[in-house]
């Protein structure tokens, strides 16, 4: 692929996808590098001088009153990256860690930082070599790597992918661990899993719909025009194109039902609000990948270093609990499409259960208490971690954002979100085959083939928990969503 080069100004989240999934190399652009140049002679003409600012002839946090002798700055740097590998938990993923490297190049190469330039070239090695560091989940660095799929010391990892240790000079170790990259490397992340979710719920949720005789009467376009939220506008534009020519809907036009359940009825103001939440989030997200978050920031227009908040993580941490909200609503309104599919009261006709000889066979009974199980899971995740605060570095640092703990959440969030959709689609497939010889739309039958793909039909009670998880991976990749072309 050609490289990605990065200048602090213009990474888009799909840069960042190419670069975490597909190896994209990345590479500190040409017309940054001067700017870098730029903000390091500023950094090595205060330290020729013995001038004070925080972090270069200072110590940190509460110890910021602290000058360090000049002929000690480099030994500053050891032991700021030492003395904060005190992460503990889960390592971050492979793919989280590149988004990490990724965000934290791209933001020193803004040239606000005042690291010298190889820094950022040395990240982009790391990035195009395939070596990553082991980074805890909860705190910031780590102090071993995985190359090659092993776990060993990062000088060992360093010496076999043959990239050559920096000795880091005044400045660069604050550079380094100072910022929100690690939350916002879940948080993009997230947010472009997202953004499959909701168009895949769009397509499962007309399945649902036809499979239960639906009316498409709520998805009018008037009713959508008099409340132009954009999000809702375009839910209730997918559902008509889902249901477009389906013989399931033509078989019932005559039903004098007047309208569908909350659940049915109202999926374009239910997943359009979750649409419009992600796009807000995604705009956070965005501004902040290409912003300078490190502290102090170096302006070369007047050679001044200047002490400031912009590590502060609270903007990414208010986004970061939206998201859990938001899809905790998308798995909570599918999982309710999920109980009117298998409850022998409510699915319009329907085996109890989706089940062929029902009592013989529970069909998806125990499907639908797994999703309950996700969707309650969720609602204590969606709580918000960022309405938090605790104080530390001896009360230097009072109020902080906890972005980190709605990041972690957030994870589990969509993995649960995904599987409860996963769920609903299996099921909703099993309907439109007892439908049969009734079809449900051509867009329809392009998702259910997609499905169908990976999870045959349950004939008779079988372990589903496979079906679950390769139905969740193809729902992942975004293969229920081209159902939408």
């Amino acid at each position: 692929m050609q490289a990605l080069h990065i200048d602090g100004n213009s990474l888009t989240l799909r840069d960042l996808r190419e670069a975490v999934y597909e190896r994209r190399p990345a590479l500190l652009a040409p017309d940054a590098r001067p700017r870098v140049e730029k903000a390091r002679a500023v950094v090595d003409e205060l330290v020729a001088n013995n001038q004070a600012a925080y972090a270069i002839t200072t110590g940190v946090g509460k110890l910021s009153d602290v000058r360090i002798a000049p002929e000690e700055i480099r030994e500053l740097q050891v032991n700021l990256i030492r003395s904060h590998c005190v992460g503990v938990g889960e390592p971050l993923s492979e793919a989280e860690t590149r988004a990490l490297m990724l965000l934290r190049a791209n933001s020193l190469a803004k040239g606000y930082s005042g690291v010298r330039p190889v820094v950022i070239d040395t990240l982009c090695e790391l990035l195009n070599r395939g070596l990553h560091p082991v980074i805890p989940s909860q705190g910031s660095v780590g102090a071993r790597a995985a190359f090659e799929g092993k776990r060993m010391a990062s000088a060992e990892a360093m010496k076999k992918a043959q990239i050559t240790p920096l000795r880091l000079e005044a400045k660069e170790a604050i550079s380094l661990i100072n910022g929100t990259q690690a939350m916002l490397a879940v948080g993009t992340l997230a947010v472009s899993a997202a953004l499959i979710l909701v168009d895949s719920a769009d397509v499962i949720g007309a399945l649902s719909l036809d499979a239960l005789h639906g009316t498409d009467a709520a998805f009018d376009e008037r009713i959508h025009k008099a409340r132009p939220h954009p999000g809702q506008v375009r839910t209730a534009e997918n559902l008509r194109r889902m249901l477009q020519g389906s013989q399931i809907r033509e078989a019932h036009r005559a039903c004098t039902r007047v309208q569908d359940a909350y659940s049915l009825r109202c999926m374009p103001q239910v997943h359009g609000a979750v649409r419009d939440a992600l796009a807000h989030c995604r705009e956070v997200f965005e501004i902040e990948m290409n912003s300078a978050v490190d502290n102090p920031l170096v302006f070369t227009d007047n050679g001044a270093v200047i002490s400031g908040g912009n590590f502060h993580g609270e903007p990414l941490a208010f986004a970061l609990d939206f998201l859990a909200i938001a899809l905790a609503a998308l798995a909570g309104i599918s999982e309710r499409r999920l109980e009117r599919l298998v409850n022998p009261a409510l699915n319009e006709g329907l085996p109890p259960f989706l089940a062929a000889e029902a009592g013989l066979n529970s069909g998806f009974m125990m499907a639908q208490v797994t999703a309950a199980a996700l969707v309650s899971e969720n609602k204590v995740l969606a709580h918000p971690a960022s309405v938090d605060s605790i104080t530390t570095s001896g009360n230097k640092e009072d109020y902080v954002s906890m972005g980190m703990t709605s990041a972690i959440k957030l994870k589990k969030v969509v993995q649960n979100t995904t599987n409860v959709l996963a769920i609903e689609a299996m099921a909703a497939a099993q309907a439109l085959d007892f439908l049969a010889p009734l079809k449900t739309s051509p867009r329809g039958q392009k998702a259910h083939s997609a499905v169908r793909k990976v999870s045959p039909s349950v004939e008779k009670d079988r372990v589903l928990a496979e079906d679950f998880a390769r139905v969740a991976e193809v729902l992942a990749a975004g293969k229920l969503v081209e159902a939408l072309n």
